[in-house]
């Protein structure tokens, strides 16, 4: 059996990296372009917490909906949608003349963005069998993710050059080129027609989420004054609204998040894993631009170079991972991979008053990008892997939800971590909060991770059953 593509399933896959590749790099390339946008929009630190998380509480809460959407009325259709909304929606944010219409504007880039990757992901696991399957996941994984990282890099030279506006409207090529390729797929979409999404369960996890976050960004600042109680307030409405989402999808049919898919133990262990290792990655993302700009005073483009080293390595190595997870299955790299990245962000603790990118934040950037690859192309086909592939749209739904979500609430919690300012203290604990944070993803993969079982081969002789089954 061999991992090599057909024309088709290369297309397949360039076509799902595209739609995928502007969702990711928006949920970061905006971290350098922050301080440009407050120089000339106004605002502090808990609207530059808004602009990166109004499009985290649309993407989250939506991701399921659209999972589920994609499953119903067909990967493409879904697919064609969210490209088409992102790039209205990018327009939009680059030409917004007010830090509110702009945080208004980013919200919609979510709706849209929830319906991108969900359904991409899917048209991967849904058109390929193993081998081809892990390392079609490995390049999307490499290259998606590497658009996670080289947002700031990309981000940091056009704010320095051109105009921090210019970050959101470089969406429209990769769009305009997906866009172009989806008629030249052979596949075709398969849509039920009893289909039925739960808009019901869709706002309650939409509002719980969105007033989560307005309390967790807004209650440091609020300093006990008038609006600490309706912060308080928000907060535990907003819990309340999310338990009523869950609670609502045990009898929901059919539901946003199907519980029983959490039966599995290596879909709930990795879900949970996911939760720390993103939760991380996008506090560490968040403050690494922003500190460096604003802390060490380095330019953006200097800020965005400073994550190249991490993101060389993950496009490098992600397939290679990949097809090995393939072949080995992925708890090890599960394990292995967030100590590795939790051992990077603890190297932060080296940055000093006396800057030095060098020997204060490379070794960090080799260490941490080490890790992500080795990480994020087993987790992926660790949760896929652990899910019916009838079911594979609102399965990626799922682990990209927790994924957004998590980067969402981290975000959101920043004031809380770094007691309001982001100076070298602040800075330092969040490095020790993000390496704490990977630690426990390592855990929770070694132990609740499984390979996938395997047949041993039947000896050359013809001893033995040649049925025992090989997992650990």
């Amino acid at each position: 059996m061999t991992d090599r593509m057909t024309p088709q399933q290369r297309l397949v896959v360039t076509i799902a990296v595209l739609g995928s590749f502007v969702a990711f790099l928006d949920g970061t390339v905006v971290n350098v372009a922050l301080p440009a946008i407050a120089r000339e929009l106004g605002g502090g630190l808990s609207t530059q917490q808004w602009a990166v998380d109004a499009y985290l509480v649309t993407l989250g809460a939506l991701i399921l909906v659209a999972g589920a959407a994609s499953d119903a009325y067909g990967r493409l259709l879904v697919l064609r949608i969210g490209l088409i909304g992102f790039g209205v929606a990018s327009v939009a944010v680059a030409a917004a003349p007010s830090i509110e219409l702009l945080i208004a504007a980013r919200a919609l880039q979510g709706v849209a963005g929830a319906f991108l990757v969900p359904s991409s992901l899917a048209l991967i696991t849904s058109t390929m069998a193993e081998p081809v399957r892990s390392r079609a996941i490995g390049l999307w994984t490499a290259l998606t993710t590497g658009a996670m990282i080289v947002g700031p890099l990309l981000g940091g030279v056009i704010v320095d050059n051109l105009s921090w506006r210019w970050v959101f409207l470089i969406n429209v090529l990769p769009i305009g080129v997906a866009l172009a390729l989806l008629p030249r797929l052979d596949t075709r979409d398969e849509r039920r027609p009893d289909a039925r999404i739960d808009w019901i369960g869709a706002a309650l996890c939409t509002a719980g989420l969105g007033l989560a976050v307005l309390a967790l960004i807004e209650l440091p600042t609020a300093a006990g004054g008038p609006a600490t109680p309706w912060l308080w307030g928000s907060l535990g409405l907003g819990i309340l609204l999310f338990a009523g989402f869950v609670l609502r999808q045990r009898t929901a049919s059919p539901p946003l998040l199907p519980l029983d898919l959490f039966r599995s133990g290596t879909f709930s262990a990795g879900n949970l894993a996911t939760l720390f290792i993103y939760a991380a990655l996008s506090l560490n993302g968040f403050v690494v631009s922003v500190y460096l700009q604003q802390g060490a005073g380095l330019s953006a483009t200097l800020a965005g170079l400073a994550s190249l080293p991490a993101t060389i390595l993950v496009i490098a190595l992600s397939s290679r991972i990949g097809i090995l997870s393939g072949r080995l299955g992925p708890r090890l790299f599960m394990t292995v991979g967030p100590f590795v990245m939790a051992a990077g962000c603890l190297l932060l603790l080296l940055v000093g008053t006396d800057f030095d990118y060098w020997w204060q934040v490379l070794p960090a950037m080799i260490i941490l990008g080490l890790g992500l690859a080795i990480t994020v192309s087993p987790l992926t086909a660790a949760i896929l892997g652990s899910a019916d592939p009838a079911r594979s749209g609102i399965a990626s739904a799922v682990n990209n939800a927790v994924a957004r979500v998590a980067g969402l609430l981290a975000i959101a919690s920043l004031s809380a971590i770094i007691g309001g300012a982001l100076d070298l203290a602040g800075f330092h604990r969040v490095a020790l909060v993000t390496g704490a944070l990977l630690v426990a993803g390592s855990v929770i993969s070694a132990i609740g991770v499984r390979n996938p079982t395997r047949r041993a081969p039947r000896p050359p002789d013809g001893s033995g059953t040649g049925s025992r089954a090989l997992s650990d």
